[in-house]
């Protein structure tokens, strides 16, 4: 069994003459809680998307939990499961439908979505919404139900881009709480974020900026004292 469940290595991307990622190489540790850090604009999006293979990675190589993203893409994007920053569920269909939908997408049987929708919703504390079309929910409650969504076929590793967007700060805190909770229960995660209260001295962490890996580590060591004045003198921009 591989160490990592995510391994990046020299992966680079452009559009067009423009470079969005140069060289870009990081790893989350199995089991581990790993904070991709950076502004709006750093490539935290494009990474995810050459990840996910929505883009192409013709640089360097990803491997999700062993399996080579381009050599074996099916049994790699098996075990992803994503959060995008942008909504993914339809707001017109209940919660039970959207999963049961993705679960179809990944070939599960109707039947074993029904039990596995009951069960990822209980992980996300969503048990009594599972009817609930999901335009009633609030802005916390829908981000729980795409974490649910991203674990409806058991994946290895949770990709969470931004995942707090747009939330108040109770709900904000409850999302980040719900995905170490996971961690703990054997799940492993790349959390993307611009927030640094959102971050742990004991997690992973990799600083990236302008498309360059400026850290990586673990948080309090890069960190020390104050991550904020580490992050501002690395990449001279506010967090």
């Amino acid at each position: 069994m591989p160490q990592d469940a995510l391994s990046i290595q020299h992966v680079s991307h452009s559009f067009g003459r423009v470079p969005a990622l140069k060289d870009v190489s990081l790893t989350v540790p199995r089991g581990g809680f790993t904070a991709l850090l950076g502004v709006n604009g750093a490539g935290k999006t494009t990474l995810f998307s050459l990840i996910t293979r929505l883009y192409d990675n013709r640089s360097g190589r990803i491997e999700v939990a062993g399996h080579d993203l381009r050599r074996q893409p099916g049994a790699a994007l098996a075990r992803l499961g994503v959060v995008f920053q942008s909504r993914a569920l339809d707001a017109d269909l209940t919660v039970a439908q959207n999963l049961e939908y993705h679960a179809a997408l990944h070939g599960i049987p109707r039947r074993e979505a029904r039990a596995r929708s009951v069960e990822v919703l209980a992980q996300v504390d969503l048990s009594d919404r599972l009817h609930a079309r999901v335009s009633a929910l609030s802005g916390g409650q829908s981000r729980r139900a795409e974490i649910a969504r991203a674990l409806i076929h058991r994946p290895e590793i949770l990709l969470l881009d931004e995942a707090t967007v747009g939330l108040d700060v109770k709900s904000r805190a409850e999302v980040v709480a719900l995905t170490r909770e996971l961690v703990r229960g054997g799940v492993s995660a790349l959390w993307a974020t611009h927030i640094l209260d959102e971050i742990r001295p004991e997690d992973g962490l990799v600083i990236l900026h302008k498309g360059e890996v400026l850290a990586r580590g673990n948080a309090g060591e890069i960190g020390g004292d104050d991550l904020t004045a580490t992050f501002l003198r690395l990449t001279g921009e506010p967090a």
